[in-house]
């Protein structure tokens, strides 16, 4: 047989074998739905994810968090929701969120201390706006430098967490009401073994310098690891100004009051007895 002819036959057999094309008039194929509802889950990494797997003990409770963001939206943001974040003694969770009152750009910070001597900083920025879903979303899941988790500790006990969770500004003769048309209102929230306390400010200067020293840990915590990120905070972490008023305020004779219709902080949760407290997972 010569060259050509071999050729020819080896394509032939080979044009014999292969599968026909599927017939366009035909339905596609059924999938399996038990497959469908089986794939292999991935556990997340501690950057993703730094609580993961943990449940409930015998004798501990949910904390109450009533910061207004809803489970449901913390889905949309990428983030498991605080209100299923389940923290044990020796560890925090502080958690702030950016909303500017121009746009509809914000970001979420979250920074997670685990007694394992680890720490974690999940960040989202995005346009929260229009849309079911958070547009251009970027998102921001990191490791902690070991030297930046005292500072972040210290917090536990500061006396932020005694202001009113809603205020008003009383400069000496009166207390006045924040009207945000240029700045940004944040919500400040710390989430302890058995306990949670959350503070909203509005952007008066006054007002967010009180949170300032807690805010700026949370974005040095993140700034600088994503451009796109940075974007929203053209200051970075520089809230000197703010301080700088909130100190004026103090010095001058003035104060932060309960806002009127400021609600009280969520009661403090009894937290089980150390040797009945519940091992925690093998971190990573």
């Amino acid at each position: 047989m010569s060259l050509t002819g071999l050729i020819a036959g080896l394509a032939l057999a080979a044009a014999q074998q292969a599968p026909s094309p599927p017939d366009p008039n035909l339905p596609p194929p059924t999938p399996d739905p038990f497959a469908w509802w089986s794939p292999d889950t991935a556990r997340p990494s501690s950057e993703v994810d730094p609580l993961y797997g943990r449940r409930l003990g015998r004798r501990e409770e949910p904390i109450p968090i009533a910061n207004g963001v809803e489970p449901l939206l913390y889905r949309l943001w990428g983030l498991q929701p605080l209100q299923n974040q389940l923290v044990r003694r020796g560890e925090m969770v502080l958690e702030v969120w950016a909303r500017p009152s121009r746009g509809v750009r914000q970001a979420v910070i979250r920074v997670t201390t685990r007694r394992d001597g680890r720490a974690f900083v999940q960040a989202r920025a995005g346009l929260g706006c229009c849309t079911p879903q958070i547009d251009r979303r970027v998102d921001i899941n990191a490791e902690l430098a070991s030297e930046q988790i005292p500072a972040l500790k210290a917090l536990i006990g500061d006396a932020i967490w005694s202001q009113p969770r809603d205020v008003t500004v009383d400069y000496g003769g009166g207390a006045v009401s924040a009207v945000c048309l240029d700045g940004v209102a944040w919500d400040i929230t710390l989430l302890v073994a058995g306990q949670a306390r959350h503070l909203r400010r509005a952007c008066d200067d006054a007002e967010v310098g009180s949170i300032a020293e807690a805010l700026t840990l949370a974005l040095t915590a993140t700034v600088g690891r994503d451009a796109r990120f940075d974007a929203v905070f053209p200051r970075g972490a520089d809230l000197s100004r703010q301080k700088a008023a909130y100190d004026q305020l103090i010095a001058s004779g003035g104060r932060l009051k309960p806002g009127d219709n400021a609600r009280p902080q969520p009661p403090a949760v009894p937290l089980p007895p150390e040797d009945e407290e519940p091992s925690p997972p093998s971190e990573r």
